[in-house]
Protein backbone atom coordinates (compact mmCIF):
# COMPACT_ATOMS: atom_id res chain seq x y z
CA UNK A 1 0.00 0.00 0.00
CA UNK A 2 1.00 3.57 -0.93
CA UNK A 3 2.01 5.81 1.98
CA UNK A 4 -0.06 8.09 1.30
CA UNK A 5 -3.44 6.29 1.57
CA UNK A 6 -2.07 4.47 4.52
CA UNK A 7 -4.54 4.54 7.70
CA UNK A 8 -2.55 5.35 11.07
CA UNK A 9 -3.36 3.24 13.94
CA UNK A 10 -2.40 4.55 17.42
CA UNK A 11 -3.10 2.01 20.11
CA UNK A 12 -2.72 3.62 24.28
CA UNK A 13 -0.38 0.87 25.12
CA UNK A 14 -1.33 0.68 28.81
CA UNK A 15 -4.93 1.25 28.21
CA UNK A 16 -5.33 -1.59 26.09
CA UNK A 17 -3.87 -4.12 28.62
CA UNK A 18 -5.37 -2.65 31.30
CA UNK A 19 -8.78 -3.07 29.28
CA UNK A 20 -8.19 -6.25 27.38
CA UNK A 21 -8.86 -9.72 29.69
CA UNK A 22 -6.04 -12.02 28.06
CA UNK A 23 -3.68 -8.66 28.00
CA UNK A 24 -4.60 -7.75 31.72
CA UNK A 25 -4.17 -11.37 32.94
CA UNK A 26 -0.77 -11.82 31.57
CA UNK A 27 0.15 -8.26 33.17
CA UNK A 28 -0.84 -10.06 36.51
CA UNK A 29 0.86 -12.71 36.05
CA UNK A 30 3.93 -12.27 34.08
CA UNK A 31 4.39 -8.53 34.32
CA UNK A 32 3.92 -5.78 32.62
CA UNK A 33 6.81 -6.53 30.43
CA UNK A 34 5.38 -9.85 28.37
CA UNK A 35 1.71 -8.21 28.46
CA UNK A 36 3.61 -5.33 26.04
CA UNK A 37 5.36 -8.10 23.84
CA UNK A 38 2.21 -9.86 24.01
CA UNK A 39 0.16 -7.05 22.62
CA UNK A 40 3.27 -5.91 20.17
CA UNK A 41 3.18 -9.32 18.93
CA UNK A 42 -0.58 -9.34 18.21
CA UNK A 43 -0.53 -6.58 16.91
CA UNK A 44 2.00 -6.98 14.33
CA UNK A 45 0.27 -9.28 12.24
CA UNK A 46 -2.74 -7.66 12.44
CA UNK A 47 -1.52 -4.50 10.91
CA UNK A 48 0.17 -5.93 8.19
CA UNK A 49 -2.91 -7.49 7.30
CA UNK A 50 -5.57 -4.61 8.00
CA UNK A 51 -2.87 -2.49 5.72
CA UNK A 52 -2.17 0.32 9.04
CA UNK A 53 0.61 2.27 9.69
CA UNK A 54 0.47 1.53 13.84
CA UNK A 55 2.01 3.54 16.72
CA UNK A 56 1.76 1.88 20.09
CA UNK A 57 2.29 4.45 22.35
CA UNK A 58 3.12 3.61 26.08
CA UNK A 59 3.58 6.02 28.83
CA UNK A 60 7.00 7.08 30.60
CA UNK A 61 5.84 9.89 32.43
CA UNK A 62 7.43 8.35 35.95
CA UNK A 63 10.90 7.60 34.33
CA UNK A 64 13.18 10.65 33.88
CA UNK A 65 14.10 9.05 30.29
CA UNK A 66 13.84 11.19 26.99
CA UNK A 67 11.10 10.06 24.52
CA UNK A 68 11.80 7.13 22.55
CA UNK A 69 10.40 5.07 19.13
CA UNK A 70 11.64 1.28 18.42
CA UNK A 71 10.55 0.12 14.74
CA UNK A 72 9.26 -3.34 15.26
CA UNK A 73 8.49 -3.80 11.81
CA UNK A 74 8.07 -1.50 8.50
CA UNK A 75 4.22 -1.52 9.83
CA UNK A 76 5.02 -1.00 13.51
CA UNK A 77 6.54 1.00 15.89
CA UNK A 78 6.20 1.52 19.71
CA UNK A 79 6.40 5.18 21.08
CA UNK A 80 7.80 5.25 24.84
CA UNK A 81 6.60 9.11 25.80
CA UNK A 82 9.05 11.66 27.56
CA UNK A 83 8.69 11.32 31.40
CA UNK A 84 6.86 14.53 30.65
CA UNK A 85 4.08 13.24 28.72
CA UNK A 86 1.41 10.94 28.86
CA UNK A 87 0.46 8.88 26.38
CA UNK A 88 -3.05 10.54 25.94
CA UNK A 89 -1.13 13.81 25.26
CA UNK A 90 0.83 12.54 22.35
CA UNK A 91 -2.15 10.85 20.80
CA UNK A 92 -3.74 14.30 20.94
CA UNK A 93 -0.56 15.98 19.79
CA UNK A 94 -1.00 13.27 16.52
CA UNK A 95 -4.50 13.83 16.17
CA UNK A 96 -4.16 17.83 16.47
CA UNK A 97 -1.03 17.75 13.47
CA UNK A 98 -3.78 15.40 11.51
CA UNK A 99 -6.68 17.74 11.87
CA UNK A 100 -4.31 20.60 10.62
CA UNK A 101 -3.38 18.37 7.88
CA UNK A 102 0.53 19.24 8.72
CA UNK A 103 0.89 15.89 7.78
CA UNK A 104 -0.04 14.17 4.72
CA UNK A 105 1.38 10.34 5.07
CA UNK A 106 -2.24 9.46 6.34
CA UNK A 107 -5.97 9.45 4.88
CA UNK A 108 -7.12 7.80 8.43
CA UNK A 109 -6.38 8.67 12.10
CA UNK A 110 -7.67 5.55 14.21
CA UNK A 111 -7.39 5.77 17.59
CA UNK A 112 -7.77 2.43 19.96
CA UNK A 113 -8.45 3.30 23.69
CA UNK A 114 -11.06 2.92 26.54
CA UNK A 115 -10.46 6.14 27.73
CA UNK A 116 -13.27 8.13 27.24
CA UNK A 117 -11.70 11.28 27.35
CA UNK A 118 -9.21 10.01 24.46
CA UNK A 119 -12.68 9.52 22.57
CA UNK A 120 -13.32 12.33 23.16
CA UNK A 121 -10.78 14.01 21.93
CA UNK A 122 -9.92 11.78 18.81
CA UNK A 123 -13.25 12.87 17.36
CA UNK A 124 -13.23 16.04 18.07
CA UNK A 125 -9.79 16.19 15.95
CA UNK A 126 -11.56 14.19 12.75
CA UNK A 127 -10.11 10.66 14.19
CA UNK A 128 -11.74 7.60 14.33
CA UNK A 129 -12.09 5.79 17.39
CA UNK A 130 -11.62 2.13 18.13
CA UNK A 131 -12.75 0.99 21.80
CA UNK A 132 -10.84 -2.18 23.20
CA UNK A 133 -13.90 -4.40 22.20
CA UNK A 134 -14.16 -3.42 18.71
CA UNK A 135 -9.88 -3.85 18.61
CA UNK A 136 -10.13 -7.20 19.72
CA UNK A 137 -13.04 -8.38 17.84
CA UNK A 138 -11.50 -7.66 14.61
CA UNK A 139 -7.91 -9.05 15.50
CA UNK A 140 -9.70 -12.26 16.08
CA UNK A 141 -11.88 -11.99 12.74
CA UNK A 142 -8.15 -11.50 10.76
CA UNK A 143 -6.86 -14.32 12.79
CA UNK A 144 -9.72 -16.60 11.53
CA UNK A 145 -9.25 -15.34 7.99
CA UNK A 146 -5.66 -16.12 7.89
CA UNK A 147 -6.47 -19.57 9.15
CA UNK A 148 -8.96 -19.80 6.97
CA UNK A 149 -6.97 -19.30 3.82
CA UNK A 150 -4.28 -21.24 5.37
CA UNK A 151 -6.64 -24.38 5.16
CA UNK A 152 -7.58 -23.88 1.99
CA UNK A 153 -4.12 -24.14 0.54
CA UNK A 154 -3.54 -26.97 2.32
CA UNK A 155 -7.04 -28.54 1.18
CA UNK A 156 -6.25 -27.27 -2.38
CA UNK A 157 -2.88 -28.95 -2.61
CA UNK A 158 -3.77 -32.54 -1.09
CA UNK A 159 -2.12 -34.54 0.46
CA UNK A 160 -0.31 -36.50 -2.26
CA UNK A 161 3.57 -36.18 -2.16
CA UNK A 162 3.27 -35.16 -5.90
CA UNK A 163 1.51 -31.62 -4.58
CA UNK A 164 4.64 -30.77 -2.53
CA UNK A 165 7.02 -30.90 -4.76
CA UNK A 166 8.06 -27.73 -6.95
CA UNK A 167 6.97 -27.87 -10.66
CA UNK A 168 10.49 -28.97 -11.83
CA UNK A 169 10.26 -31.91 -9.67
CA UNK A 170 6.82 -32.55 -10.96
CA UNK A 171 7.78 -32.33 -14.47
CA UNK A 172 10.50 -34.95 -13.57
CA UNK A 173 8.78 -37.34 -11.84
CA UNK A 174 5.42 -37.22 -14.79
CA UNK A 175 8.16 -38.24 -17.38
CA UNK A 176 9.31 -41.39 -14.88
CA UNK A 177 5.31 -42.43 -14.66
Amino acid sequence: MSSSITPLLLVDGYNIIGSWSSLKATRDLHGLEQARRELVETLINYTVQKGYKTQVVFDSQYQKTPSSIEHHSTHLSICFTAWTQTADTYIEKVCATFFRRQVSNYNRVIVATSDRDQYLTAMGYGAEWMSVDVLVKDIESARSQVRGKQRSNKRSRGRLLFNCLDAQSQEKLARWL
